[in-house]
């Protein structure tokens, strides 16, 4: 039997305000048309519902069932729409984002403490992925990439200047094998490599010549899938590893650290949130993309 959803509406109504006018009121309806509604639904059950008499209206025991089971149904129905409608309009709720683990160290890592303070109502959910994935499929609000690599129809808010490379070593280890003049002087050296966890391709080291850009096919004992990884393994003398040059500028300032080959270095567009453009209003976000902007000035 197909459900009678607006019939048990009024039902529900009148048995609430045990009153077949009350129920049109709060339905915005005819008294009449609340009466031709409870007749229709008595008429298709079979039985009477309600006891009528020039004082009051009360239930009859069918009548008791049904609100029994009804009752909580259209509460949680009424709920649900509610949640609808507010959903993202308030300073709480969930927000999940693809972030690859560069970008959180570049962009993020510094901000979200000072970001749940302020709301602390904001459940944020990271999902470390350097995949280019599709971000609504797979249940993300937001995501994270460079400028270049972002699709027409999602909405792109940039959080950083054009990014910088950088090839890096230790000291100790410069001082061991000698500075690289350039970049195919890389080949006789110990390169630390990043893999992609999601392609397993490896990440391309790539300079900038005459006319154009181009990479070089580097070689080295030791491959991560971290960039802080290969960093870390630069800062213990293991060899040169190629990188942004914001993620290791602390250590370059401090000496643990020297760039090498740096006119041979290339800038990458700047990072950028993207989101589909019906989450512009979405209130967690918003906030999130304004506290990332501000805290950057």
């Amino acid at each position: 039997m197909k459900l009678p959803l607006s019939t048990l509406e009024v039902f529900n109504a009148i048995a609430s305000k045990k009153s077949l006018r009350g129920a049109a009121q709060e339905l915005e309806v005819k008294p009449s048309t609340v009466s031709h509604q409870l007749k229709k639904l008595e008429e298709q059950l079979g039985t009477t519902l309600f006891i009528r008499t020039t004082r009051s209206i009360n239930l009859t025991e069918a009548g008791r069932a049904l609100a029994r089971s009804t009752g909580p149904a259209f509460e949680q129905l009424a709920e649900g729409l509610y949640s609808a409608r507010t959903a993202g309009h308030a300073e709480r709720g969930s927000l999940k984002l693809a972030i690859p683990e560069f970008a959180y160290f570049l962009l993020v890592k510094d901000k979200l403490a000072t970001f749940q303070k302020k709301y602390p109502e904001i459940e944020i959910e990271l999902s470390m992925t350097d995949a280019l994935s599709d971000i609504l499929s797979d249940g993300f609000h937001a995501g994270f990439r460079l400028g270049g690599l972002i699709a027409e129809d999602m909405v792109a808010i940039r959080l950083s200047e054009p990014l910088k490379t950088a090839v890096v070593a230790s000291p100790e280890y410069l001082e061991k094998n000698g500075k690289p003049r350039t970049p195919k002087d890389l080949l006789n050296h110990n390169c630390l490599r990043y893999r992609y966890q999601s392609s397993g391709q490896f990440a391309p080291w790539i300079f900038s010549g005459s006319e154009s850009t181009y990479p070089v096919e580097v070689r080295g004992n030791m491959i991560a899938n971290s960039s802080p990884a290969t960093i870390d393994l630069s800062l213990q003398g293991v060899g040169l590893t190629y990188t942004f040059r914001d993620y290791c500028t602390n250590a370059l300032e401090s000496g643990e650290l020297v760039e090498v080959l740096t006119e041979y270095q290339v800038t990458l567009p700047s990072m950028n949130i993207y989101f589909p453009k019906e989450y512009r209003s979405m209130m967690p976000l918003r906030l999130f993309i304004e506290h990332l902007n501000n805290e950057a000035d």
